[in-house]
Parts: structure tokens; C-alpha cells; sequence
């Protein structure tokens, strides 16, 4: 199957259950959209940050995965990115490794994170799928500690519009 007829039939299953009420086909259509950006990119690198005092290097919701380096700490690996919710939404971050997170506004209050799994049952690609209500504005994701030195990372919105070409 190439991937304009994967892109279409992920925009019809899409578009099909997003009025029926239930949002889990809509959410494995964001899963397989996922999964598609974790293994074929397209592919930004950046250098985490291990604190914000300077500003972290941004990602964002743009099909894109990031593979973030992280940095090394006395308690493992970690690194801190911005994030830049430009609507008051849930967003899902997908990671292809099992890493913790944790989520703070620019101030520096914590986000909680709604659900948080690390697999998906349509990709084995998917180590981390961790749901976020996040606010208009900037958010600080910080990864790790952790083992692992660069983690890849997706951000897509939960109930966005995904009629888009790819």
C-alpha cells in the first residue's frame, strides 16, 4: 500500500467515525498516522536542554519526528524541549522509547498527564503514547532520566483536523 492511499484511507476512517461519538477508531487513525512519522520520518535532530534557564530548542505538531539527544546527569540521561500549543487541546506525544515524562508550563506549574501507555496495539514502533491536555501558550517536556541518549519523539493533536496532504 503506498502511502497516498494509507494517507487517504487514514483520512476517510477519520473522517468517517469523527461524528459517530466514539473517539477510539478516530484515535487509532492518529496511532497509524503516528506510527508512519516514528519510522519514516520526516526527521528533525536537536540537542535537548537540561534546564530552561536558557531557551530549550522548540518542537512542534508538524508530522515531523524530532529525535531529541538528550543530555547526560548524575541520575541518567534527560533534556527538556519547548512545546508551543497554539489551542487549548489534548495533544498526544508519541515516543519510539520507553522514557518518563513530565510536562510544566513556561511558568512552571505541572501538567497532568491524562493516560499514559507504552505501546500501542497497531505499532510496535510506539514505546510511549502519553495523552496531555495542554493550554494555548509554551510547555517544557522533559524526558528521562532515562538510559537511552536519543529518544524520537511525535507530537499530533488528539481531535484535530487531519484533512491534510502528506
Amino acid at each position: 500500500m503506498t502511502k497516498k492511499l494509507l494517507a487517504a484511507f487514514l483520512l476517510s476512517t477519520a473522517l468517517v467515525s469523527a461524528g459517530c461519538g466514539d473517539d477510539h477508531p478516530e484515535e487509532e487513525g492518529v496511532d497509524a498516522e503516528a506510527c508512519m512519522h516514528l519510522q519514516d520520518g520526516p526527521a528533525t535532530s536537536v540537542i535537548a536542554n537540561l534546564a530552561t534557564n536558557n531557551p530549550p530548542p522548540e518542537i512542534r505538531a508538524d508530522h515531523r519526528r524530532y529525535d531529541i539527544t538528550l543530555m547526560t546527569g548524575s541520575e541518567g540521561n534527560r533534556g527538556i524541549v519547548a512545546f508551543a500549543a497554539s489551542e487549548a487541546a489534548d495533544y498526544v506525544i508519541y515516543t519510539n522509547a520507553d522514557v518518563p515524562l513530565s510536562v510544566t508550563t513556561a511558568s512552571g506549574g505541572a501538567v497532568e498527564i491524562e493516560e499514559s501507555t507504552s505501546s500501542s496495539t497497531g505499532c510496535t514502533d510506539i514505546k510511549g503514547r502519553h495523552v496531555v491536555p495542554l493550554t494555548v501558550g509554551t510547555h517544557f517536556l522533559t524526558f528521562g532520566p532515562t538510559s537511552v541518549t536519543t529518544v524520537g519523539v511525535l507530537v499530533e493533536e488528539s481531535h484535530g483536523d487531519h484533512g491534510h496532504e502528506h
